[in-house]
């Protein structure tokens, strides 16, 4: 096995160890964007890197003060939006993020999260699925291989491991199968035959280990396909034996299904696609969630949310304003997931 797989240690350790090398590395915006997010999650990471953050910060907010041309050449021009509302509120206005219990559900309070570009999230889309267009944004663009934390066969299948930008779970990271090849956010069989192997296999070193899926029109931001992996020490809400799809006497909000099997679970899946339904997915050791779900566009969320994918399917919110973190009720939780109940 591939030693960064070896352990939870040795995933962790080059996680924080690339975060490092990254801004060493590399004077630019997104790369700052990127460690500050991560290293702002983990308090280690913090600590490990803040001097070099605040540094990086006052060269980077005194460049694009005297040239903010130069900026607009070589940074991707999301990552010039983002590093702008950090000038405006200052790097110590940054909050690390919190996150308490709210009846059965977890709250986080994410500021740097609501600085994300949305790109196709804030899109109303029809159907699940659209051809890969290499005019949007995708895995290939040159500026983003910086952001590669490991590629190379992994089980049976080439892929790359990116940091992800806006992290709202422990080191959270995107697997993308095959870049190259561009499949569009269109989950066939054989990936999620691949998928269940995968995370059945990386248990065994990585325990806390798991993937979450969003079907096109169920919030994913990028139509190439790509699964999020987390480590999560803590089991998300809707694994507990209390709800129904567990055994449990209790409904949960939305329709959801567990399955203990690939070939069942794949039969489920096939029926939503088609039916032509948005959906989320959890895959966890010998087990995998499926949530078909309204699509975005086709119902208005609140203003506490940018929109629901597979982590708020699974019981975790996240909000990036102070007052709704502070605010929000286990009541209020519940009725907004139901909003994305589906008829499916």
């Amino acid at each position: 096995m591939t030693s960064i797989f070896s352990s939870r240690v040795a995933f962790e350790e080059a996680f924080k160890t690339g975060l490092s090398d990254l801004l060493a590395g590399y004077n630019e915006l997104g790369v700052f964007i990127l460690v500050l997010a991560n290293a702002r999650f983990d308090h280690q990471s913090w600590e490990r890197l803040a001097h070099q953050l605040e540094a990086r910060y006052r060269l980077l907010s005194s460049d694009l003060r005297r040239h903010p041309r130069w900026f607009g050449l070589d940074d991707a021009k999301d990552d010039l939006q983002v590093f702008r509302r950090i000038m405006e509120i200052g790097l110590d206005g940054i909050s690390p993020p919190e996150c308490r219990r709210v009846g059965p559900w977890e709250l986080q309070f994410n500021q740097l999260r609501g600085f994300r570009p949305p790109r196709m999230t804030q899109v109303e889309t029809t159907g699940i699925r659209a051809p890969f267009d290499q005019r949007r944004f995708h895995f290939n663009k040159p500026f983003l291989r910086k952001e590669i934390m490991w590629q190379g066969g992994l089980f049976g299948r080439n892929g790359a491991i990116y940091y992800n930008k806006f992290p709202f779970v422990p080191l959270h990271a995107l697997l993308v199968p095959e870049p190259k090849s561009r499949h569009p956010q269109y989950l066939q069989a054989a990936d999620h035959d691949y998928i269940w192997r995968l995370v059945n296999s990386l248990c065994r070193t990585l325990p806390c280990v798991g993937f979450g899926y969003n079907s096109f029109g169920a919030f994913a931001s990028i139509n190439h396909l790509h699964f999020q992996m987390f480590q999560c020490q803590r089991p998300l809400p809707l694994t507990d034996g209390c709800w129904e799809h567990n055994g449990g006497n209790q409904p949960y909000p939305v329709r959801c299904r567990r399955f203990g099997s690939v070939d069942e679970s794949w039969r489920y899946i096939d029926s939503l696609h088609r039916a032509r339904s948005s959906y989320n997915l959890i895959y966890l050791p010998d087990t995998v969630y499926c949530i078909p779900r309204k699509s975005q566009g086709s119902y208005v969320h609140s203003g506490w949310t940018e929109g629901f994918a597979w982590h708020e399917m699974g019981g975790s919110f996240t909000t990036s304003r102070k007052a709704d973190y502070l605010m929000l009720t286990a009541d209020a939780l519940s009725a907004e997931l139901a909003r994305v109940r589906s008829s499916v």
